[in-house]
């Protein structure tokens, strides 16, 4: 069976957009053109490969044509490269560049390397941001073309490269550890001082307060669902935080206890590509300049 590449390019592009009106602003066609050429798809593979919600979301056969369109077009793009022509003269769209990472990163070092690929290529940096435990599911479901990830091993046939570890260390205002923790940091205190979570799935200060011997469900906590207000909460005295050290500021105070360090590392297809090894480059030789070693 060949599989038009235009058709599974469009599957790509409505859950990208997330709805088929946007998908059809994107590829300049209509709505109705869209919903045709997801119909021919779905009657050439005989099963259905998008779910029509809100937003749109593949099905485990829509997640393989999404992966084929993503890497088509990666190839292509490398090819009018080695060909030396000029992306915007050729037939070859500007290619997106869909990647993973955790919001911690996104917050701290891996937007250089982005800016310097964007600089040196033509291409638009698509951000899918999400807990460094999960990123790897998708670039596992052709979301993504590559992900920082704390998993070390590879899934569906990926490369993996050790970028480092980003370091967090428990910290607080001096008036919130005045107030909270005037008689020492223990089991008493930490249950009763409030922390700040990222969101429901964050898991750093919990397994923090469990290495002390305190129950982290029965102690007070905010949630602050964004890197940068995560630390300014923990900066106005909204609680203590796992903050990572590249965020950490004069204002705040490193509460006694051992600090926790999260491996990270870089996963991508499994497939030669000059732009994807570019990239791959430029994130590890900032990792290499800012995380610390393993």
């Amino acid at each position: 069976m060949k599989i038009d590449a235009q058709l599974a390019a469009t599957v790509a592009a409505v859950v990208d957009e997330g709805s088929f009106d946007a998908a059809a602003r994107r590829l300049h066609i209509t709505p109705s053109a869209v919903s045709q050429r997801i119909k021919a798809i779905e009657q050439q593979l005989g099963r259905v490969v998008v779910v029509r919600s809100r937003p749109v979301r593949t099905t485990e056969a829509g997640e393989a044509l999404v992966r084929l369109a993503r890497q088509v077009e990666l190839l292509e793009h490398d090819t009018v490269a080695a060909f030396g022509l000029d992306p915007g003269e050729s037939a070859a769209p500007r290619i997106r560049v869909p990647l993973a990472v955790n919001a911690d990163s996104m917050a701290t070092w891996f937007l250089a390397p982005m800016a310097r690929i964007a600089w040196r290529f033509d291409v638009d940096v698509d951000l899918h941001r999400d807990d460094q435990d999960y990123t790897a599911r998708l670039l596992e479901s052709g979301e993504v073309m590559a992900a920082v990830t704390s998993e070390a091993e590879p899934v569906g046939g990926s490369a993996v490269t050790r970028l480092g570890m980003l370091e967090y260390r428990p910290m607080a205002t001096a008036d919130f550890i005045a107030r909270h923790f005037a008689e020492g940091v223990s089991v008493e205190s930490l249950s009763r001082a409030p922390f700040v979570d990222f969101d429901r799935r964050d898991t750093l200060q919990q397994d923090w307060l469990r290495g002390r011997g305190v129950d982290p469900w029965v102690v007070p906590r905010h949630y602050v669902p964004a890197s940068h207000d995560f630390a300014q909460a923990v900066r106005l005295g909204l609680g203590w935080g796992m903050i990572p050290v590249l965020q950490a500021t004069e204002n705040l105070v490193e509460l006694d206890g051992p600090s926790t360090r999260v491996p990270l590392y870089w996963q991508q297809w499994n497939l030669r590509s000059s732009l994807l090894d570019a990239i791959a480059e430029e994130v590890a030789s900032e990792a290499r300049a800012v995380l610390a070693a393993f």
